[in-house]
């Protein structure tokens, strides 16, 4: 998985994650990659991301961390 521009890690916050990746994916530029930290496997946002006009590109990098890359498609 390539470097990503923007990296966001929600694996230790309090509230549910959904709120800051919608706002991180609003601010994603163009030609920008932003990398989800996540301690699961985020699937239920795949289908909002495709829906946004978004890819992604998932890694299982340990039993509980998850990489997923997300670009404008």
């Amino acid at each position: 998985m390539s470097d990503a521009d923007t990296v966001l890690d929600v694996r230790d916050r309090d509230e549910p994650p959904f709120p800051a990746i919608s706002e991180a994916l609003d601010d994603l530029g163009p030609d920008e990659t932003m990398r989800l930290v996540n301690s699961f496997e985020p699937v239920p946002l795949y289908d909002v991301l495709a829906d946004r006009g978004f890819d992604h590109e998932t890694e299982r990098v340990a039993d509980d961390e998850w990489h997923v890359a997300i670009r404008r498609a």
